[in-house]
């Protein structure tokens, strides 16, 4: 092959070393929300650990957006953002939890949780490189991916038994959550804990 051939064809096949910059602000994005992620967990204060977790949740939006994945990232600002951070804002309001620092939020086991977490970091990316190795998906050819049409034909024609299961999940841990906050102290009897 000669040099003007191979540099056509390096020409036309995409690769890592010539990045657009739709995929650098991939990155910087990523590293942003990774950023986030990490002094979320870190944090000592509570309030602020759930300001970065919005951070970090609104960070995967635009990696999703990005990705042309338009319904997917708004599915991600609506449910995770809206609705879980502010659920969890109000469980900290309503459990008077410390707004300052919190010395109840350091359980002294940074090195086991550390280990962990690399653990589970360096896993993730072995089996994402693993299955994937040089895939290259093009987001320009092939139509929409992440449209509402195509998501739902996917989700509904293909992932429908999971989808139900979760469902039923979710269902159960509601009912669990109203068991548990309907208790009073461990208590089945009347006020004093004795029979009716």
């Amino acid at each position: 092959m000669s040099t003007a051939a191979a540099a056509r064809l390096a020409a036309d096949t995409p690769g890592f070393l010539s990045p657009t910059g739709v995929e650098v602000l991939f990155l910087l994005v990523g590293v942003v929300t990774l950023g986030a992620a990490i002094v979320s967990v870190t944090s000592r204060r509570l309030v602020h650990a759930a300001l970065w977790l919005v951070v970090a949740l609104g960070g995967i939006a635009v990696e999703y957006l990005l990705l042309s994945a338009e319904f997917i990232a708004w599915v991600q600002v609506l449910i995770y953002v809206g609705s879980v951070v502010v659920l969890l804002l109000f469980g900290l309001m309503l459990t008077k939890a410390p707004m300052g620092r919190s010395p109840d939020a350091d359980s002294g086991n940074r090195p086991v949780a550390l280990a962990v977490a690399v653990t589970a970091a360096v896993t993730l990316v072995t089996v994402v490189v693993d299955a994937f190795h040089s895939t290259w998906i093009d987001l320009d050819d092939g139509g929409p991916q992440g449209t509402t049409r195509v998501t739902g034909e996917i989700l509904f024609r293909h992932w429908v038994l999971p989808f139900e299961a979760l469902s039923l999940l979710l269902l159960a841990a509601l009912v669990g959550a109203i068991v548990l906050s309907r208790r009073k102290d461990g208590r089945t009897g009347g006020e004093n804990g004795g029979e009716r």
